[in-house]
């Protein structure tokens, strides 16, 4: 009878479409780094520990007379099986169905398509993720999941169990059941080739020495039992004593002088969950008003939802050492979202909420000191080891960059580590600093000059850059999305100001002399009917048009007056379904131009030739046609009077 009701409550459930594609990927692309499943689990039970802990705080009944956590290995050589167990925060059935048959994560699709089959990259993915507990199909080809919730009843455990022997590998199993204890018990039933062999997991020492690599900074106790040796079977032989694997303490309660690199960066995959080792760590205990240690991380790889600035799984809060929160974002301005790490506050109740957190003059000291402690660590990757802060821009700049307008006090020390590129070497790539270009101004010059554009080549090919290489003045080239939100809150660098060469009335000061200024001024007023003819024909599409003297080779470009929404920004604005100002572009003419001399002899198609002037001014700086079949139109009859 017993079994009949086992068997009426047991349910077989499919796994969402995303885990069997996890599935697969560990048992068939990650099999080379297989000891990394060993250090998920573990951390995955620290975690829940964690859990149990911070929620005990207002109900202390949770901890059910079991008040010391902790995480027990143990293996059974004969049934080819290792068990990662833990009393911390546990589930019911309702957890396990959602936590280990779906990934209900914000960013899945994003996840699966920066997937590519190579097994290092990949994993570094997967990790970030934060989805370790399918690591265990590495090693094993069938996970029961033994479970009860804290504070729930004795019959309200549930037992999960996905055998990928079976022909329906895409399903699992999920049943309630009894259990006397709240936490977790992961069983695997290790295949041949993890369970045998002088690299099989059925060994003491060989669980020890993973455990001591991989996971000596996890805050409870990890515990074995005890083995010696046996001289008669020459072998380790289990005894009913339990022993303490790891150091279990906070790492970064340690000073640092008795803390090894390795250790460091073996914390930094324990907190970030990224297979990959960071490019630099500041670990600082900090004393004054308020006191806190801190230790902080700069990621080597950009997790694949960077860009989500809603997505928070950056820096753990502790207080006293006792874990509070996965995501506190208040410790941390929204544009250093890619640092990971720990802060461990003296201060803080133990009882903190988020509420409280946006109120807290503690926090406000915390989130001031980590900031500038993270501008530091760049500041010397910057200085001391160029090509780290290389990979670092690589990764991350685009969102350093958002810092200019979200962090004042900071502004100056963002401003000195952002890099562009510019006409000083026509490549895309992002290398330049404003100090650099400072230092490479031409003698006169006292504004950095910067074109925005849509994509790299539409900035280095802008006409309005034509007087300027003439005269070999640099000029930054801008073309990600988030530089209109740089240039229009960085006003001025290091006394210099960021000047558009798009923008406003082309003055060059020093760089030009008086000779040049006279016959500027002398060809304007020659061209005044001109350009008021053109004016008026094309009407309501133009704020003006006047002679210009910033292009060499191009006919005509548009020009935003100097207190107008830029053309490149006020598209992208439009693309993103905000309103933008009722403003209208100037129209500038070479006269030394062919096109432009034709034109100002021409009578009867004079307003046909106007607007072809203005779109292709139009085309030439990313814009948008009205008309593209009415400027066709134009282009094809003109042609044909030409070659008549």
């Amino acid at each position: 009878m017993a079994d009949q009701a086992a068997a009426n409550n047991r349910e077989t459930l499919g796994f969402q479409t995303e885990v069997k594609q996890l599935l697969q990927l560990m048992i068939h692309s990650l099999y080379s780094n297989r000891e990394i499943f060993l250090r998920e689990l573990i951390s995955n039970a620290s975690d829940a520990c964690d859990k149990l802990r911070f929620e005990a705080l207002n109900n202390a009944t949770l901890f059910e007379d079991d008040t010391e956590l902790k995480i027990r290995i143990s293996f059974d050589a004969e049934a080819k099986t290792l068990t990662i167990a833990d009393n911390g925060i546990g589930m019911n059935r309702e957890d396990a169905i959602q936590n280990l048959g779906t990934i209900a994560k914000s960013g899945t699709r994003e996840f699966f398509s920066r997937l590519s089959g190579d097994q290092q990259q990949d994993a570094n993915l997967i990790g970030q993720f934060g989805v370790g507990f399918y690591s265990s199909f590495i090693v094993a080809d069938k996970v029961t999941v033994y479970s009860r919730r804290a504070g729930e009843k004795a019959d309200q455990g549930v037992l999960w169990t996905c055998d990928m022997t079976d022909e329906a590998s895409g399903q699992f199993t999920v049943e309630v059941v009894d259990k006397a204890t709240r936490g977790t018990e992961i069983t695997l039933h290790l295949r041949d080739d993890a369970a045998e062999g002088p690299d099989g997991l059925l060994s003491g020492y060989k669980l020890r020495s993973l455990i001591r690599k991989y996971s000596d900074h996890i805050l409870q106790p990890i515990v074995m039992q005890k083995e010696v040796w046996d001289e008669e079977a020459k072998a380790q032989k289990p005894t009913d004593e339990d022993e303490t694997v790891n150091q279990a303490s906070a790492l970064w309660a340690r000073s640092k002088s008795a803390i090894e690199d390795g250790e460091y960066v073996e914390f930094y995959k324990h907190v970030s969950h990224d297979y990959s080792e960071p490019l630099t760590w500041s670990h600082a205990r900090v004393e004054g008003r308020s006191e806190y240690t801190q230790l902080l991380y700069i990621p080597s790889h950009a997790p694949f939802d960077l860009f989500d600035r809603n997505s928070r799984h950056g820096v753990k809060l502790y207080v006293k050492r006792v874990f509070i929160m996965d995501d506190a974002e208040q410790l941390l301005p929204t544009y250093l979202r890619f640092v990971r790490g720990i802060v461990d506050s003296n201060d803080l109740p133990l009882n903190v909420s988020r509420e409280i957190l946006q109120e807290s003059k503690d926090i406000e000291a915390i989130r001031s000191g980590s900031t500038k402690r993270i501008l530091a660590m760049l500041e010397d990757l910057a200085e001391n080891q160029p090509e780290k802060f290389t990979t670092f821009w690589r990764e991350f700049g685009r969102v350093l960059k958002e810092g200019i307008g979200e962090d004042f006090a900071n502004r100056e020390r963002i401003a000195a580590l952002l890099r562009f590129a510019s006409t000083h070497n026509d490549t895309p790539e992002e290398n330049v600093s404003l100090a650099d270009y400072i230092k490479r101004m031409k003698e006169g010059q006292d504004k950095i000059y910067y074109v925005t554009a849509d994509t790299f080549n539409a900035a280095k090919n802008s006409p309005h850059l034509e007087v300027f290489r003439k005269k070999g003045i640099e000029v930054l080239l801008l073309s990600e999305r988030v530089d209109e939100w740089v240039v229009g809150n960085l006003p001025e660098f290091d006394g210099k100001q960021l000047v558009s060469v798009a923008r406003g009335g082309l003055d060059l000061g020093a760089l030009e002399d008086e000779e040049e200024k006279q016959a500027q001024e002398k060809e304007a007023g020659e061209f005044k009917d001109f350009t008021e003819k053109v004016a008026r024909s094309l009407g309501e599409r133009v704020k003006e048009v006047r002679i210009t003297h910033r292009l060499t080779d191009s006919p005509a470009c548009l020009v935003a007056d100097a207190h107008d929404i830029g053309g490149n920004l006020a598209r992208m604005l439009k693309a993103a379904g905000q309103q933008t100002p009722d403003t209208k572009p100037i129209l500038e003419l070479n006269p030394h131009h062919a096109v432009v001399q034709r034109l100002k002899n021409e009578e009867a198609r004079f307003d046909d030739w106007a607007s072809v002037l203005f779109d292709q001014a139009l085309l030439a700086e990313g814009g948008q046609l009205d008309d593209p079949a009415g400027f066709v139109r134009r282009i094809n009859q003109l042609m044909l009077e030409m070659r008549g």
